[in-house]
């Protein structure tokens, strides 16, 4: 049974936000029909977090939002802050509902002597207290595997490929911005009915900061590209929409589900080779960042709300993916 069949989750069930998105707590709540828990976080002067539940969780099961987006080692400091606060306060059960995985992108080592960071906050957030993680459209999937707890993966595609197909986008043609996200594109181009394409790429520099797109594979002359990738962070996308109009190709609509977006990535991403970004509320999207309406935004609440309900109620959460017909285990 889906939450909007009117079903409470129970008395046993608290939900607490910590501050690196508010907004989407609010809306998480709002769509599960009951009150964010309380609790103040404050930081103190010399910058340390500081947390106080102000209700009683003892015995409950306790989900917390809080994505780990920019300043990154912050909001994940006050995550595990939270974390330990609830373990100490004798909750049954705690799930990290991260929708934005900081660290993600350090999943492996590139060269030699380099951390693997990703799997160091996984430990992190176990050592805290989390029994669970939640999260959206990871940047590698293997993540899953460092963690010794349940973590579940959700995606944003049934939700940003509904957005496109009621665009309705004329002569429509799905493109990989590289090799590594073929299969997600070619799931997008089976749920749109397009044909595909893959761009190479090539990274160099320290963390592959340094991006070049060098080969197209697929026709895109005379069609509109549907650029898709898990989070625009810098802005090098930008090459691969300017790379596509040069080939003969419509201005670009992007789709991606984390708006990291920083630096000058809002400046870069302003120009005529991008028609549109669809994106979701991961991460906060200000104004100023928007650029000049070309970003659109849709909210990941219902899908994140749908996924908590079910854990709760021990229920399939992969339903949730098979009943929008895509083979998306959870």
């Amino acid at each position: 049974m889906s939450i909007r069949d009117g079903e409470s989750v129970g008395s046993d069930f608290r939900l607490f936000t910590c501050r690196s998105n508010p907004e989407l707590g609010k809306e998480i709540s709002d769509c599960l029909g009951l009150r964010l828990g309380q609790v103040e976080i404050r930081t103190f002067p010399d910058s340390e977090t500081h947390v106080q539940i102000e209700e009683s969780v003892r015995g409950t099961d306790v989900y917390v939002i809080q994505p780990t987006c920019e300043p990154v080692n912050d909001n994940l400091m006050e995550l595990l802050v939270m974390l330990d606060a609830l373990r100490r306060a004798s909750a049954r059960q705690v799930t990290a509902v991260i929708p934005y995985f900081g660290y993600a992108r350090q999943d492996h080592k590139s060269t030699g002597r380099e951390p693997i960071t990703a799997k160091l906050v996984v430990d992190l957030l176990t050592t805290a207290g989390a029994d669970r993680i939640i999260s959206v459209d990871l940047h590698a999937t293997q993540i899953q595997g460092f963690a010794n707890i349940p973590f579940d993966h959700l995606t944003a595609l049934g939700i940003l490929s509904t957005y496109l197909n009621e665009q309705k986008i004329k002569d429509g043609v799905v493109v990989s911005t590289d090799v590594g996200r073929a299969k997600l594109a070619e799931k997008y181009a089976g749920i749109l009915h397009t044909p595909l394409a893959i761009m190479h790429k090539q990274r160099s520099g320290i963390g592959g900061r340094s991006v070049e797109v060098d080969q197209i594979v697929g026709d895109v002359s005379g069609k509109t590209p549907i650029l898709i990738d898990d989070l625009i962070a810098g802005g090098s996308i930008y090459k691969h929409a300017d790379a596509l109009v040069e080939a003969g190709a419509n201005p670009v609509h992007i789709a991606i589900t984390h708006p990291v977006l920083t630096g000058q990535a809002c400046q870069l991403l302003d120009r005529p080779s991008i028609q549109e970004i669809v994106t979701t509320n991961t991460i906060p999207v200000p104004a100023e960042k928007q650029i000049n309406g070309r970003v659109r935004v849709l909210s990941i609440a219902p899908l994140l709300a749908e996924a908590i309900f079910r854990i709760h109620k021990h229920r399939s959460v992969s339903r949730v993916f098979f009943d929008q017909k895509l083979d998306f285990p959870v």
